[in-house]
């Protein structure tokens, strides 16, 4: 990742959280030399020194196939915010574009034992519909297993964490405090996520 010495993100224990918090992320692995990608729901967590993501493809998806011998990347990005060269104080300024973003790096493994896969299913469960885990638990062991069959679980151990927090850094205080007025009364719920990390210096989400 390229990251100018302005937008350096740097924290690791935010980077998680960021992950964490923006877990729907894209990963890319390399098939024949031509980078091919899918978008996945991750479970993000720790385990003594490791950073584990771990998620599932559909069995017809051929990245699967690709995952174990070659790194891939995972990109989580999500709040961004295009900001005008109307709040600069030049008028020799162009448009740009403030972001937050975190690239994960790592070997996957896929699990193929039903117990490993069973549990990465739960732990997905738990992570984004903990209610409905009653329901899934409740269901016939043969629907259960018809499930897991169509997927191919793996979890990624992460060897390198790059982010990039790009919010308006490199512009005076005036100037930013302008965008953050701006952004923060925007109808765009990133847009008030992207003023609030303006504000804060770290993540935040109006929702949490």
């Amino acid at each position: 990742m390229y990251v100018p010495k302005h937008f350096q993100f740097e924290d690791y224990a935010e980077k998680v959280e960021f992950m964490q918090q923006y877990s729907f992320a894209t990963i890319v692995s390399i098939k024949e030399g031509i980078p091919i990608a899918t978008q996945l729901p991750f479970h993000i967590r720790t385990d003594k020194d490791q950073l584990l993501l771990t998620s599932h493809f559909a069995r017809a998806n051929e990245q699967a196939n690709y995952i174990e011998n070659t790194p891939s990347l995972v990109i989580f990005s999500e709040p961004h915010a295009y900001i005008s060269p109307q709040h600069y104080d030049k008028e020799e300024s162009v448009p740009t574009w403030d972001y937050i973003a975190v690239h994960a790096y790592g070997l996957a493994s896929i699990l193929t034992d039903e117990i490993a896969k069973s549990k990465a299913l739960e732990q997905m469960i738990l992570s984004y519909d903990e209610a409905y885990l009653t329901q899934w638990e409740s269901l016939s062991d043969r629907f259960k297993s018809g499930m897991t069959r169509g997927i191919v679980a793996f979890e990624l151990v992460v060897t390198d964490l790059q982010g990039q927090k790009k919010l308006s850094q490199n512009k005076s205080e005036t100037e930013r405090q302008r965008i953050r007025d701006f952004l923060k009364n925007s109808d765009n719920e990133l847009e008030r996520n992207i003023a609030a990390a303006m504000k804060n210096g770290s993540i935040s989400n109006e929702k949490k």
